[in-house]
């Protein structure tokens, strides 16, 4: 009867191990499922500034024509520890100069490095796997365009059991959502989704996050805990923020609230980003925040 019970118990085991092997795996497209796409990088550029590259892999404090040398180095603390943005210029050795576009489209869409291995969420590709391959493959384009710079990428500090690469695979199982959160909007504000979940990762900022730090969509763009223990991030949801669609738009090209307030702290380079855009993709994206549900708590 041990002997049975051990054996059961053995099966089961594999069984799990199996399963655990499976769903962790990392998942990678081919360069066929971006064949026939023409790279455009003037898109590119425009993605790259709706997305906000530089305020994360430029140099702290970097300002003009630096805010375009993407050689990483910032550090953004988490629960999990703390990790530094790469370096994503197109230096061969220590950037990305020697990516392809489906290498590009691996991180930015599944998560997974050119070698293979699961990337951090602390790349949001739980937002960017919104975005189109076209889009990806033009950022690809405007990246190249950038000056090379050759610092090393500094190695992410996370410790056990947070640094075992290949349980990250059960994270994306758990939480790496490819549709919108917002699945109902008005026409009229359907390129404002676009960039607020996709290009723009919003939610990854305003949205309050689990105990495994998957984001509670049900909690959608309502505030969150500053991952650095200094205050929190506001709520941005029609149940708070009860700013007309005018007031968002006037927020996005200058920073300014209509309480006569400006934007602080990450979000003034948020802001910096999101002024380069057209009006009428401001006007969208304000749209877009109207017409989500409002968060109250």
């Amino acid at each position: 009867m041990l002997r049975r019970a051990i054996l059961v118990l053995l099966v089961l085991g594999l069984i799990g191990l199996a399963a655990f092997w499976v769903i962790t795996r990392p998942t990678q497209l081919t360069p066929d499922a971006i064949a026939g796409l023409t790279p455009d990088p003037v898109r590119g550029e425009y993605v790259f500034r709706a997305a906000g590259c530089a305020s994360c892999h430029a140099a702290k404090d970097a300002t003009g024509a630096d805010l375009l040398k993407l050689g990483g180095g910032k550090a953004f603390p988490s629960e999990f520890g703390t990790f530094y943005a790469p370096n994503i210029s197109p230096d061969p050795v220590h950037g990305i100069g020697n990516w392809t576009a489906i290498d590009l489209v691996n991180a930015l869409q599944n998560g997974v490095g050119p070698d293979g291995t699961h990337l951090y969420p602390a790349l949001p590709y739980g937002a960017y796997a919104k975005m189109t391959l076209q889009d990806v493959v033009s950022l690809r384009a405007y990246l190249a365009t950038l000056p090379a710079v050759d610092t090393p990428s500094k190695p992410q500090d996370v410790s056990f059991p947070f640094s075992i690469r290949r349980a990250l695979g059960g994270w994306k199982f758990l939480f790496l959502q490819r549709d919108f959160v917002i699945q109902d909007v008005p026409p009229e504000a359907e390129t404002g989704r676009y960039i607020a979940e996709a290009l723009a990762h919003c939610g990854e900022c305003h949205t309050a996050r689990n105990a495994l730090g998957g984001l509670k969509t049900g909690q959608w763009l309502g505030g969150a805990p500053n991952p650095t223990g200094k205050g929190t991030i506001p709520n941005i949801t029609p149940g708070k923020l009860d700013w007309s669609e005018a007031d968002l738009v006037t927020f996005f090209q200058s920073g300014f609230t209509p309480e006569f307030d400006t934007a602080g702290g990450t979000m003034a380079e948020v802001v910096e980003n999101l002024s380069t855009l057209p009006e009428a993709d401001l006007v969208s994206l304000a749209r877009y925040l109207k017409s989500v549900p409002a968060v109250t708590d």
